[in-house]
């Protein structure tokens, strides 16, 4: 299994709304050029080019980038992964007081230092597509870190915060975030569930196997869309957790008999 590297550099021409829609890891993303749109299923957040955000992990979001016109879309993230953190909180002393709640994603000061810190990170580009980088990497990922704490300072208390998703009200979750492109695994983990127990969990409540709800779930608010709102299917299929246009007009079509552009 290959890991993902921690500092990753987007680059798209085309809006793209392409990607995992959760996050595993906290992050940090510096927008070069165009605009990053992101929705967590409750707010939805613009960043423009020069922009910094910080994202806490363990969030749902979907995210939109948008090239400048004529142009292009490009970012830099950092990724703070759980045992690189733990390190860090060994190494430097930091540790979480308390639990707090803070927004999926949060605007960082642009004009700080870090977002400067950031910008720098282009040059690094060609260099980290090389082999034996990765102590170089490890070094430009605490530096950001050191930056990110300097600045915001309350962030310590999500940074080194180590607990996991705690049991919650599995019926009121999945009715708010049926929407989000994730495997069962994921929704079973933020519920504070193992996959079984999950599974088990649900067909008590629902009646009904997971996989199977989430897509009648998906099908009855694209029904409604299309037939209250008058949305079209190559505006919505997206937005309701399915893959590609023609799997969805397909499930749609044996759901309800009539092809989405019929309804």
């Amino acid at each position: 299994m290959t890991t993902r590297p921690s500092i990753q550099y987007s680059c798209y021409f085309t809006r793209s709304r392409t990607g995992e829609q959760f996050v595993p890891e906290h992050a940090i993303g510096y927008i070069v050029a165009g605009a990053f749109e992101v929705n967590d299923g409750v707010v939805s957040k613009v960043f423009n080019k020069g922009e910094l955000y910080f994202c806490r992990r363990n969030q749902l979001a979907k995210y939109t980038k948008y090239p400048e016109e004529g142009g292009e879309f490009r970012s830099v993230s950092i990724f703070f992964e759980q045992e690189m953190l733990r390190e860090f909180s060994i190494g430097f002393g930091h540790k979480s007081n308390k639990v707090i709640e803070t927004p999926a994603f949060q605007q960082l000061p642009s004009s700080s230092v870090l977002a400067h810190y950031m910008e720098s990170l282009r040059s690094y580009e060609d260099v980290f597509k090389n082999k034996g980088t990765n102590e170089l990497l490890a070094v430009k990922q605490k530096e950001a870190l050191l930056l990110l704490l300097q600045i915001q300072p309350a962030l310590k208390d999500v940074l080194f915060d180590f607990s996991e998703p705690g049991k919650i009200d599995l019926e009121g979750f999945m009715n708010r975030n049926f929407h989000f492109n994730v495997d069962l695994k994921r929704f079973a983990y933020l519920t504070g569930r193992s996959l079984s127990t999950f599974k088990r969990d649900f067909e008590k409540i629902f009646h009904i196997t997971p996989s199977r709800w989430l897509l009648q779930r998906r099908l009855q608010e694209a029904h409604y869309l299309l037939k209250e709102k008058r949305q079209t299917a190559s505006d919505i299929y997206l937005d309701l957790g399915f893959e590609d246009l023609s799997h969805f007009s397909f499930a749609f079509k044996k759901q309800y008999g009539v092809a989405p552009s019929l309804v």
